[in-house]
């Protein structure tokens, strides 16, 4: 008997949450789409639906979860270049 889902399914499901919640952070005005953990959020989704993408290969989802990682950290640097320093 198989399992309805399988542990690399798993991990790719909490990426796609990850992604949806961060998507709907910055759609419901609660989370800036400047701010590092939009990115950040992102970019650990891409990355797990990366690794649920080794057991299952498919190229297109892989293609573009490797640009949602790269757009992260481009998010994570130019949220990181731009911080206000501590007052002191």
């Amino acid at each position: 008997m198989h399992s309805l889902m399988s542990f690399p399914d798993l991990i790719g499901l909490i990426g796609v949450a990850l992604i949806l919640v961060a998507y709907w952070g910055v759609q419901t005005d609660r989370l800036p789409a400047a701010d590092w953990r939009f990115s950040a959020i992102n970019g650990l989704g891409a990355l797990l639906i990366m690794v649920s993408l080794y057991f299952t290969f498919n190229l297109a989802s892989f293609v573009i979860e490797v640009f949602w990682l790269i757009i992260s950290g481009y998010g994570l640097l130019k949220a990181w270049r731009n911080r206000k320093p501590k007052q002191g």
